[in-house]
C-alpha cells in the first residue's frame, strides 16, 4: 500500500498553474492539478485514455469541445481521450482538481510542471 496526504500535492505558485504527481502505476496516472485565481490550462486532449476529474478544492470553468460548464468543489467529470477539454480558474480561491488518466498517451503527461 501507499498512501499520500493531499497536502503535499496542493502546490499553489503565483506565476504557473501546477501538476503534482500522486502516483503513476502500468498505464495509469494520478495527479493534482492546481491554479490560483487567473490561471488556466489550456485546450488539449489525452488520447486512448478516460479522463476523471474531482474537484478538490475552488471553482471554476471547464470547457469540452466548445462547450463550457462551471465546476464546483465535490463535483466530478468524465471525459473521453478525444475530447478537447480546457479550464480555467475564475474564482476568487485557488483551486485544485484530482485527475486520473487510465492510460497515460506519452510520457509527458506522467511528469510535474
Amino acid at each position: 500500500m501507499e498512501k499520500k496526504s493531499l497536502g503535499t500535492l496542493q502546490d499553489y505558485q503565483e506565476d504557473k498553474f501546477t501538476k503534482r504527481i500522486a502516483f503513476q502505476k502500468g498505464e495509469s496516472v494520478v495527479f493534482v492539478l492546481n491554479f490560483m485565481p487567473g490561471q488556466k490550462l489550456p485546450s488539449h486532449r489525452h488520447p486512448g485514455t478516460d479522463v476523471y476529474i474531482l474537484a478538490l478544492e475552488g471553482s471554476g470553468t471547464v470547457t469540452v469541445d466548445g462547450t463550457e460548464s462551471g465546476l464546483a468543489k465535490g463535483e466530478i467529470v468524465h471525459l473521453h481521450g478525444d475530447e478537447e477539454f480546457s479550464y480555467a480558474n475564475d474564482g476568487d480561491t485557488p483551486a485544485s482538481l484530482y485527475v486520473i488518466l487510465t492510460k497515460v498517451p506519452e510520457p509527458r503527461y506522467a511528469e510535474n510542471i
